[in-house]
């Protein structure tokens, strides 16, 4: 319980003497003093935005972007992104446009290739029974029309009427040993792009029916029942087709197989890949700042994935919707001030969609301070779904992430009062959603959305992320409207729309507030690492200290991003350094580092961006497919992240100053102890793409 231990006695006194208005009133102020004030901003500005934000709203725009098909450059993507272009010019935002970047498969924006539109028109696989020597329709199994996702993106025209023969995983050689499949259909429990590659180009099969699974989580085969969302390879040469089944279908079918059943299907899709353009969605609330140089808070989305995809991505797509209303609003009737720096809002398809936004504004965008990136925010407790507050990469050190896990932790602490019975002012709670607390966790980088093309090393945007995970139903035909909830809706808008505003108004005259905000969450992180020293050996224990202080230093200086810091803040940091110093404990200098470790990199400029992108490798189809496997930093395992993680992170720490050996320490204080070895190795292959080269002066 929160009652302070004067609660009760003051209760009865109250009571006893039979003020009963008098008692209540005093004993909802006592419990909302119990409870932390909101941080960062004025009472009013979050009462303003916490009444006015609505989960409802949310939802209803979620229901139709759910109920379109949502591929990227796609007539159904196109759809969703009329009808919120519309929604942004009802709620009365600056500068709504539908912008265009074309794509054909040979465009690159930085280190994307550009994938083609997709578009189906027909696609029906239908099982055949034997009645009387005919082969006669018997079942309809998919269809485009009643469920899209059972059509693998990507897919090709095509018909065949053909047996099915079952080949495993369908990834092996292996797989197809003592097997004709030849003008058959291939059932495989991959994904239908290696399938492909094996079954249709090299043994000729008609076209490949895949149950692959859902992307795993401790729930990932208990549903039998689900769909999982398929891909054949964007820039294929040969065309084909896929269909995607259950689990629970293909197990059926594989009993009948084994029994020695023969079984027949009919399939025709009408579908193909062109050139096209992708759709990018973009809006304004209009600073008050004036000039050509107007710094910029965005937020970002992506509006694409398959139908239905409501929690992956309708709902954060929509919950950046009702922000853009929500501050709107409030700042045309004059209840929340015009910030100074303008907030932009954007609807592109995932990563590619934001890779070609950012290369092809180039120099000529407005500088972004900061991006707050929302990538599933709704899911229902039935998803499993647990909400994070994430900062951005360990690369990128800034105030940005404390900012939102303050209202991150300020939500936690008003709905989970809230939800043991007590009278909060700020329940974040919809009239048609659920009234469990939120218990948000507050965690480092996670990578996997657009927030990673943000603060990748070409860009450096400081970045927030908000993100469900995990949720069963992810990338199936069950992430339907049905499983989000309103509130959950509500309360993710709520952080994202508190933290984007503070930003976007913020100046030094918010020293006052936030120093206790930064320096509370630097000494949470200081402790953790606290913890690590205590186990690790001493190399590992240098590198820790090392990165702890670089990082902590880099977050407050990162607040001249923003405005220039004064004297106050100035003393405070210095002050601020020698205590996480004395915390962290001295620390011997790291020995000399090899030839190949005293090497120092800077990047070359071109291509800009990361370098395993959506549909394209950029490394592995210029330093060669075998080589790039071969690179053991990229399929390292650490102790708090894998060779993705670790690879990006290496590219990020790239600066023209920092050696290979430096850099190493740095990846293996976020994620775990990494060889040296691997880190140069991957150095060295970025240098032979031209990703990076050598600094003036080569060694330190």
């Amino acid at each position: 319980m929160r009652f302070a231990p004067s609660f009760e006695l003051g209760m009865q006194a109250c009571c006893s003497a039979g003020v009963v208005a008098a008692c209540v009133s005093w004993a909802i102020a006592t419990v909302a003093l119990a409870l932390d004030p909101p941080p960062l901003l004025p009472v009013s500005d979050v009462a303003a935005i916490a009444h006015e934000i609505s989960g409802e709203t949310a939802k209803r725009n979620l229901e139709f972007v759910a109920r379109q098909h949502r591929m990227r450059a796609s007539r159904g993507f196109r759809a969703a992104a009329e009808f919120v272009a519309e929604q942004c010019r009802a709620y009365g935002l600056d500068d709504v446009q539908i912008e265009e970047y074309p794509v054909d498969g040979e465009i690159f924006y930085g280190t994307q290739r550009s994938r083609p539109a997709w578009d189906a028109e027909f696609a029906e696989l239908w099982e055949l029974h034997e009645v009387e020597a005919t082969w006669q329709r018997a079942e309809r199994i998919a269809s485009w029309d009643a469920m899209p996702i059972t059509l693998a993106q990507d897919s090709e025209s095509g018909e065949a009427v053909a047996d099915l023969i079952d080949v495993g995983a369908g990834t092996s050689e292996d797989d197809y040993k003592g097997k004709d499949v030849g003008g058959k259909l291939v059932l495989a429990s991959s994904q239908p792009g290696p399938v492909a590659a094996l079954a249709v180009d090299k043994y000729g099969a008609a076209g490949v029916i895949s149950y692959a699974l859902n992307q795993r989580t401790a729930w990932w085969k208990e549903d039998d029942n689900l769909v999982r969302w398929g891909h054949l390879g964007s820039f294929r040469d040969k065309p084909t087709f896929a269909f995607m089944i259950s689990l629970k279908r293909a197990r059926a079918y594989q009993a009948r197989l084994a029994a020695g059943e023969a079984l027949r299907f009919e399939a025709a899709v009408r579908a193909g890949r062109h050139p096209g353009s992708y759709s990018v969605v973009t809006a304004t609330i209009r600073g008050a700042a004036s000039g050509p140089d107007v710094h910029e808070i965005v937020y970002s989305c992506h509006l694409d994935h398959p139908r239905p995809g409501a929690n992956d991505n309708a709902s954060g797509s929509v919950a950046i919707l009702e922000v853009a209303r929500t501050l709107a609003k409030l700042v045309r009737e004059g209840r929340l001030e015009r910030p100074a720096r303008t907030i932009r809002f954007v609807w592109p398809p995932e990563i590619e969609g934001t890779m070609a936004r950012l290369i092809a504004a180039g120099d000529r965008a407005n500088p972004i301070d900061a991006a707050i990136h929302l990538d599933m925010v709704g899911g229902s407790p039935n998803t499993k779904a647990i909400f994070h507050v994430t900062r951005g990469p360990g690369s990128l050190p800034s105030f940005v992430g404390d900012v939102a896990e303050a209202f991150g932790s300020f939500a936690n602490e008003q709905t989970a009062a809230y939800a043991g019975g007590e009278d909060v002012p700020y329940p974040l709670v919809s009239p048609e959603g659920g009234k469990e607390a939120l218990l948000a966790q507050m965690v480092p980088y996670t990578p996997g959305s657009d927030h990673d093309v943000y603060a990748e090393g070409s860009f450096r945007v400081p970045v927030i992320y908000l993100n469900d995970w995990p949720d069963r139903y992810i990338h199936t035909n069950f992430d339907t409207p049905a499983n989000i909830d309103p509130t959950k809706l509500e309360r993710a808008a709520f952080i994202a729309a508190a933290s984007g505003y503070f930003l976007a108004r913020a100046s030094w005259n918010d020293e006052t507030a936030l120093w206790p905000v930064v320096r509370a969450r630097s000494l949470t992180r200081v402790a953790t690492t606290v913890r690590r020293i205590a186990v690790a050996d001493p190399e590992q224990a240098r590198s820790l200290r090392a990165y702890r202080l670089w990082y902590e230093m880099g977050v407050l200086t990162s607040t001249q991003r923003f405005f220039a810091p004064s004297n106050v803040w100035a003393r405070h940091a210095t002050e601020h350094r020698d205590l996480v110093a004395t915390i962290l404990g001295p620390s011997e200098a790291p020995a000399l580092p090899s030839a190949a470790g005293a090497v120092v990199y800077e990047r070359t400029g071109t291509p800009r961006g990361p370098l395993s992108v959506f549909g394209y490798d950029f490394l592995r189809a210029h330093y060669g497919e075998a080589q790039s496997d071969a690179l053991g930093l990229l399929s390292y395992d650490g102790a708090r992240g894998g060779g993705h993680e670790y690879a990006y992170e290496t590219l990020n720490f790239v600066n023209g100053a920092r050696s290979a050996a430096d850099i190493c320490a740095f990846v293996s204080a976020i994620y775990g102890p990494v060889p040296l070895e691997q880190v140069t190795e991957y150095l060295s292959a970025l240098e032979t793409i031209q990703v990076i080269r050598k600094a003036d002066g080569g060694q330190r």
